[in-house]
């Protein structure tokens, strides 16, 4: 996969778990531990596949996912009914669970609504991940800039879903995650393409300047 090799190239990630088990929709995929959190490749492998859809409205490659680590998945999937929102996907299993939401209904990307025991653990990057953190470097996924027709109403609405606040931070809506210390931007769509995930930010040691790779530009955040 040739997304995979140039984020190994660009930050010296270790070798990825590529989870046998995205084969249901459609896909293959690399999944990248970037401290305690992650960055998942996928490519579609079939046609007519959800992501193969989303990455025809951006005209190619681009971001397309957030996944949150809720500390009530519950309490989650009771706002997301309570706001008419449509889900396309779920899965409880008795270490993990997740949730797929509409993008028409969120949008910017498809979000999911994760929960895991422990919290530490992330079966979906494999067996190293399963019931445990293993020895990790430090650092992470800081956040996420997305491209959108209305950056004012898709930051409420993702607010609305993870149940956290908008703030305004020089006129850009941002929804700060305190607990993870993360944020998510919410800018206009101004590439010529559709919305998506146009920028994700890392707390990295590597020094390597902003690299643009599948349409995603990855930018070092001291």
């Amino acid at each position: 996969m040739e997304t995979a090799s140039e984020l190994e190239q660009a930050f010296g990630w270790a070798d990825p778990f590529h989870d046998p088990g995205v084969a249901r929709f459609g896909l293959t995929n690399a999944v990248f531990a970037v401290g305690d959190t992650f960055v998942e490749v996928v490519a579609p492998v079939q046609p007519d596949t959800a992501a193969g859809r989303y990455l025809a409205s951006r005209g190619g490659d681009s971001g397309y996912m957030a996944i949150f680590q809720m500390p009530d998945l519950a309490q989650a999937r009771r706002r997301v009914a309570a706001a008419g929102i449509r889900v396309v996907w779920a899965s409880d299993l008795g270490d993990i669970a997740g949730t797929h939401l509409h993008p028409k209904d969120v949008p910017g990307a498809i979000v999911s609504l994760d929960w895991a025991d422990p919290p530490e653990s992330w079966r979906w990057a494999g067996p190293c991940w399963t019931g445990q953190a293993p020895p990790h470097g430090g650092g992470g996924v800081s956040g996420l800039t997305l491209e959108v027709h209305d950056p004012g109403s898709a930051a409420a609405r993702w607010a609305e879903v993870l149940g956290l606040d908008v703030i305004y931070d020089d006129d850009m809506p941002t929804i700060p995650l305190v607990a993870a210390a993360q944020d998510l931007r919410f800018v206009p769509v101004g590439s010529g393409r559709g919305e998506g995930i146009t920028e994700v930010r890392l707390v990295t040691e590597h020094r390597r300047p902003a690299v643009q790779i599948a349409g995603v530009r990855f930018v070092r955040q001291n």
